[in-house]
């Protein structure tokens, strides 16, 4: 039976970015959540939790003995180990698309150091500008192509707490979990896709940017249903 499909999109973004693959998925037949990570970052710490409880809800109605895949783009890379121990249904498959990858031992750090303290001077009254206003206009601009699709994204994503990017996250991955694999976009995630080889992951490459998945929907199913094992 194939598994349903859980597209866990970046806190740092929002749905929109997995919603032409979702389409595309449920038009050939598979099962799709896309669960809104909207919200993470409002209140206090621990804000990962709020991830979990997202997906959760996106699984209501669906039966405790149904598998799930858990397709995580770019940070939502670090809460496949929390999603996973925190839904009822077993993960059949955790796929990574451009992402993070949790740590092998100990908690993760939300970012790299170095990013963190770059982001530092940029923050107003404790709250970090939209992701695509880190980043030059020509940048994201290369990365959605699209200019209606580019402003939907770019007006949905959050503002999030730099408290959000200074938490740990819990629950590293260990040996015996279910499997899991990666496919690289960008050249900036080389060093993941390196470290999922070394972690005796199937790791494929479908060339282009980070959002690669609203530029090419197609495609990324392709890969989606291939590296899965759910087509």
């Amino acid at each position: 039976m194939a598994p349903l499909l859980v597209l866990v999109h970046s806190p740092l973004v929002g749905p929109t970015t997995w919603r032409p693959v979702a389409e595309r998925l449920t038009a050939a037949g598979h099962e799709v959540r896309v669960p809104s990570l909207l919200h993470v970052g409002s209140g206090g710490p621990p804000y990962w939790p709020r991830a979990v409880d997202a997906v959760q809800e996106s699984l209501a109605g669906v039966p405790d003995d149904a598998p799930v895949a858990l397709v995580a783009h770019s940070n939502a890379g670090l809460l496949v180990p929390a999603i996973r121990a925190g839904v009822a249904q077993p993960v059949a498959h955790s796929l990574f698309v451009d992402a993070t990858l949790p740590a092998t031992t100990g908690p993760s750090p939300a970012l790299p150091p170095e990013l963190l303290e770059m982001l530092r001077p940029m923050a107003v009254d404790g709250v970090l500008p939209r992701w695509t206003d880190w980043w030059p206009e020509e940048d994201v601009a290369a990365m959605l192509p699209d200019p209606e699709l580019r402003r939907t994204i770019v007006e949905e994503q959050p503002a999030l707490p730099l408290a959000y990017f200074e938490q740990r996250l819990p629950v590293p991955l260990e040996r015996g979990d279910a499997p899991c694999s990666y496919l690289q976009f960008s050249t900036p995630y080389d060093g993941e896709a390196a470290d999922a080889r070394e972690r005796g992951w199937k790791v494929g490459r479908l060339p282009g940017t980070h959002l690669q998945q609203v530029v090419d929907a197609g495609e990324t199913v392709r890969w989606v249903v291939r590296m899965v094992g759910g087509g």
